[in-house]
């Protein structure tokens, strides 16, 4: 199945970063925007309280199931925000590695960001999304 997106290098920025720094897609294809992937158990209890790389692990574990439900994988995915309620980068470093593993070579543009608060009880990571697929 030939890849709606197209990651895009560049040459003239720095190559310390994990992650492509633009990504395209085709005019024709459809786009979708996934809300905020959380670490939350199917009653909706907070996964792994207090670990960074387990949140961020079931984290995308929700993101692949979503992407699933739209019709989209991973390799589908265009670009990234992950949100990490720290005020220390090793913990955002912990939870973006876990990420990084899971793009595996699909490394796509992304955002990593600490921030003060997220939504649920005891949640530490959360992942937003957008992807691209072509229709057949």
């Amino acid at each position: 199945m030939p890849r709606t997106v197209t990651l895009i290098r560049s040459e003239s920025l720095s190559a310390v970063a994990e992650y492509a720094y633009a990504a395209t897609a085709p005019a024709e294809a459809r786009l979708i925007f996934l809300a905020g992937a959380c670490p939350l158990n199917e009653d909706g209890s907070t996964a792994a309280i207090g670990d960074y790389a387990g949140q961020a692990a079931k984290a995308m574990e929700n993101l692949r199931t979503a992407l699933a439900d739209a019709g989209a994988e991973l390799h589908d995915v265009i670009s990234t925000r992950v949100l990490v309620a720290s005020p220390r980068q090793q913990d955002l470093g912990t939870a973006w590695q876990v990420v990084r593993d899971e793009f595996g070579a699909h490394d796509v543009p992304s955002t990593l960001m600490g921030v003060t608060v997220l939504g649920y009880e005891a949640q530490l990571v959360e992942i937003e999304a957008v992807a691209a697929v072509l229709d057949s």
